[in-house]
Parts: structure tokens; sequence; C-alpha cells
């Protein structure tokens, strides 16, 4: 009888530091970077929010895939860092290029990287928010 209930004891503590490290690790994943447009380069990867002013905005209705472009802190050609809002989401923004231009925005979501600018691809409108 000793022997099962210390081996009951044992399996608690081990179900609690398992438990211990999983709430750690859930609250590890949800605190978000936040970090500059400028910064955006070295996080190339990663989930992270980009804070920033959008310098420029264009909804290109006439490119394949009707992407909207938010360029933070620089305008393009110099874009330093995009949101990408494409065609097939954008009803879920109404009008972004002019709702959040020379707003200052962030934005949440996998930084990528094209043509050696980073982006963030937003799908849904609570990945950006104004601040």
């Amino acid at each position: 009888m000793r022997g099962a209930i210390i081996l009951l004891l044992m399996a608690a503590t081990l179900a609690c530091g398992n438990l211990h490290n999983a709430i750690s690790t859930a609250n590890d994943s949800s605190a978000q970077k936040s970090i500059s447009a400028a910064e955006a380069k070295q996080h190339i990867g990663e989930t992270a929010t980009v804070c920033g002013v959008v310098a420029s905005a264009r909804f290109a209705s006439n490119t394949r895939g009707q992407p909207t472009f938010l360029n933070l802190d620089e305008p393009y050609p110099r874009q330093i860092f995009t949101i990408v809002i494409w065609g097939s989401d954008r009803a879920k923004f109404g009008t972004p290029e002019q709702d959040y231009n020379n707003k200052r925005v962030c934005v949440t979501g996998k930084i990528q990287e094209f043509k050696g600018v980073p982006e963030i691809v937003a799908k849904e409108k609570s990945q950006i928010s104004t601040r």
C-alpha cells in the first residue's frame, strides 16, 4: 500500500511539472515580439508584431491577385517593410489604402521576405491595429 501511495505522489508531482511547463510554453508563445519596421529584416521567419507609420499605400487592382500594399516608415520604392493584403481578403479590411495611410499601425504575423523586403501578409483585420 505504501508503495502505491509513493507512486501516486510521484505521478502527481510529474503531472504538475508537465502542467507548469505547458503553461510556461503557452505564455511564452502568446507574448509576441514588438519590433520596428527597420528591425523586421533581422526577424525573417519569426512571428512578431511590426509597428510603423504607413508612408505609402496602394491597391493594385489591375495586378494579379489584386494586392494592397501598405509600406511602413518609407514609401515605395524605398520601402523597408510591407503589409500585403491580397484581393481575396480585401473585403475584410474595407479600404485599407485609405483607412491606414499616414497612420501608425502594428501588424502581427509571420515575417516573410519578398525581393529583399520583409513583409507580413494580413489575412484578417484583427492582425492590424492603429496606435
